[in-house]
């Protein structure tokens, strides 16, 4: 996502589970919305380069893919292309009621604007997809409302927000352990570990 950065990007990471081989349970959403602060930058690139040794999963939101093929940058354009990305197609009346209530928290009443409804739609998305959303978006002095500025509200409706510094804790966090239950199931059935472990 290192050009995604510039832009807004929406992206899905699968957490690491007990091996790098299995399919994840839960699922988290990247969206940059503004030029980022150097650690930023590393952050994703960490991420990314998890996705690419196999540790998590990143896909892309429609919105954010249109959003970012709609500019530009072609640099950035290639990359959004490049993840899966998830639909938001086929709702039915508990997700209608679920984007409702995403609307509600992130726009307060005021009329829905474009932005608007492309925030309530890449939450929406990390709803659907059992995600956690990590976004630069809102919770500033600059910028107190936005998606991190609701994200206690969204919280109270299953939503789980992050900054890209704690997605970074949270993946290490899963990653230790992952690595410390294959240490016990190793010691306990007398077979050796995994080549990988330690090393992500």
């Amino acid at each position: 996502m290192k050009c995604l950065l510039d832009g807004e990007a929406y992206a899905h990471i699968n957490d690491p589970e007990l091996s790098r081989h299995w399919k994840p349970r839960r699922a988290s959403t990247i969206q940059h919305t503004s030029r980022l602060r150097r650690n930023a930058l590393d952050n994703v690139n960490q991420l990314e380069a998890w996705h690419k040794n196999g540790v998590l999963l990143i896909n892309i939101s429609r919105v954010a893919q249109d959003e970012a093929r709609a500019g530009d940058e072609p640099r950035r354009a290639r990359k959004a292309i490049s993840y899966i990305f998830t639909l938001t197609e086929a709702m039915n009346e508990a997700e209608r009621f679920e984007w409702r209530e995403i609307e509600r928290v992130l726009c307060k009443g005021a009329p829905v604007t474009q932005n608007a409804r492309n925030d309530v739609e890449v939450v929406f998305n990390g709803k659907k997809y059992g995600a956690i959303l990590v976004t630069n978006d809102g919770g500033s002095r600059r910028q107190p409302g936005g998606i991190l500025g609701n994200r206690n509200a969204l919280r109270a409706i299953g939503i789980t927000v992050m900054t890209d510094a704690e997605a970074i804790t949270h993946v290490r966090t899963k990653i230790s352990q992952r690595d410390n239950h294959l240490k016990q199931m190793a010691s306990a059935y007398n077979t050796p570990l995994p080549q990988w472990i330690g090393i992500d």
